[in-house]
């Protein structure tokens, strides 16, 4: 069985039908040529009776039609992510200050002073109760790591 007799089913009618809507929007084609072409895409079985729609279109295409012919292919050029080494710091000091001393200490620690001193405002202000903050985030430290202030990973 060829592509062009594969059988297509209402998400590409209806995807044909809208983007004929936008070619009919840009001028690219007649209110009798989008009627009878509209019309078309919604009797349409198989691809090959959708592909004609659109042959004198340019993209977009349906996505069942495949690339348009006029893609370029797109090269992106990436740059090497550079691997910071490991912190000195542990996550396991910076967790247990965290829930033993719950005042942001465990922040002081890693060196995320402006966090530190939030957790630390919370907690001042909030008569105490704001400690369960330092201490999820201690729960956090210990369960998944974390990174010191200059971004690498905190050791085990």
């Amino acid at each position: 069985m060829s592509s062009e007799e594969m059988r297509v089913g209402t998400a590409e009618r209806e995807e044909a039908a809208r983007l004929l809507a936008d070619h009919y929007s840009q001028g690219r084609l007649t209110p009798d040529e989008y009627e009878g072409r509209v019309l078309a895409a919604y009797e349409a079985v198989t691809l090959g009776e959708l592909r004609p729609l659109f042959q004198d279109l340019p993209a977009p295409l349906p996505k069942c039609l495949g690339p348009s012919p006029f893609a370029q292919p797109v090269h992106v050029h990436r740059q090497p992510v550079p691997i910071l080494p490991s912190s000195p710091k542990s996550k396991v000091a910076a967790g247990v200050l965290q829930i033993v001393l719950p005042f942001g200490t465990g922040r002081f620690y890693t060196g995320h002073i402006g966090l530190a001193l939030a957790q630390l405002a919370v907690v001042v202000f909030t008569c105490g109760i704001g400690a369960v903050w330092p201490m999820v985030d201690g729960i956090v430290l210990l369960v998944n790591g974390g990174t010191d202030s200059q971004g690498r990973l905190l050791h085990d």
